[in-house]
């Protein structure tokens, strides 16, 4: 998202050395950018450019370690550093990981990608081989009964919602729909935004406790305790309640084992009021499998962790709904070159 030159597709197999090495090293680029948000330094940078002796008094980190890493940020493109050594905000950067921005998903980056998602891939090896016992793979469920792990990941997540829900609201016309059900829906920041959109909708939530814990308080300071309630718990084995008229799964698919994407997409069907609209929100990759490159790497980073999640392609995903009795209603994308979303309908 922050790469203006992330390739979508992987056409050309790479040849190179260099380029192998490129991808190799790509860790490297990540943690510079991670190491970038832990000091603040793109903050610093919001109001003007810089010396690196500037940055190294407002951060209070020495110097010849803000000259480092300033290199290294400007060698990837997220900083830039002019003729006179003046270091700047890449546009990206300034509109996505200074704390004063509008669109600010720092926090998601900075939390739950440096301290929680790469820490899973570690295990990546073992998984792929069988080696980890089902009670040692660290999943959602074992990672949401920790009450601090839940925290750092729902709010992080929370700050990296609420973008992609205003564009939500904006891409499903949810007017006559007077009920949401958002199915494993964290804190709610998609709901929230839905909710200001269409001022008739009451949404039920369903996740862990903990998470429910967090997610009612964005949901207090959103004005929205009146139009909006949790059911705690597990998303594939609690009840759900039906006659909704619009259901939201984001994020969820990629997240549970594929065996129990053909029963929530049945459970959807069956609560669903005629006409109801089920919105599916995840990584999902093209039927040729050649990217997205960014949803095929969530896909991955997500099995590390869930090894029997199914790579979700587009096809596949509208061909089960449509074997249960769904209509498709849109095919589009939401975070370009990472996610999709696929609108079904359950005829009237």
């Amino acid at each position: 998202m922050l790469a203006q030159d992330v390739p979508t597709t992987t056409d050309k197999p790479i040849e190179s050395a260099e380029d192998l090495s490129s991808i190799a090293f790509g860790f490297m680029a990540s943690k510079a950018l991670f190491a970038g948000l832990h000091v603040d330094l793109f903050t610093l940078l919001a109001d003007g450019a810089k010396s690196a002796e500037e940055l190294a008094e407002a951060s209070q980190i020495p110097l010849n370690r803000i000259v480092t890493l300033t290199t290294a940020l400007a060698s990837i493109g997220i900083l830039s550093i002019s003729d006179n050594k003046r270091i700047q905000n890449s546009p990206a950067a300034q509109n996505f990981l200074a704390k004063q921005s509008k669109y600010d998903f720092g926090d998601y980056l900075r939390y739950q990608i440096d301290q929680q998602m790469y820490p899973f891939l570690l295990q990546l090896n073992a998984v792929m081989k069988g080696d980890l016992s089902e009670e040692a793979i660290a999943s959602y469920q074992h990672w949401m009964a920790d009450e601090e792990q839940a925290s750092v990941y729902s709010e992080s997540q929370h700050a990296g919602s609420l973008g992609p829900g205003r564009t939500l609201a904006r891409k499903v016309d949810l007017g006559k729909a007077s009920s949401l059900l958002d199915v494993g829906g964290g804190t709610g920041a998609m709901t929230i935004s839905l909710c200001k959109e269409y001022t008739n909708l009451h949404a039920t939530i369903i996740d862990f406790p903990n998470v429910a814990e967090i997610g009612w308080r964005f949901v207090s300071q959103a004005g929205l305790v009146d139009r909006v309630r949790y059911i705690p718990g597990n998303a594939v084995e609690v009840q759900w309640p039906g006659n909704q008229d619009a259901i939201l799964m984001s994020y969820l698919m990629s997240g549970v084992p594929g065996k129990d994407v053909g029963e929530l997409l049945q459970k959807a069907f069956d609560v669903l009021s005629p006409g109801g609209k089920l919105m599916v929100h995840d990584f999902m990759v093209e039927e040729d499998r050649r990217g997205p490159t960014l949803a095929a790497l969530w896909q991955l980073q997500h099995m590390a962790f869930t090894p029997d999640a199914r790579s979700l392609s587009v096809g596949w995903l509208t061909e089960a709904g449509k074997s249960i009795g769904f209509d498709v209603d849109a095919i589009d994308n939401l975070i370009p070159a990472m996610t999709k979303l696929v609108v079904f309908r359950k005829p009237a």
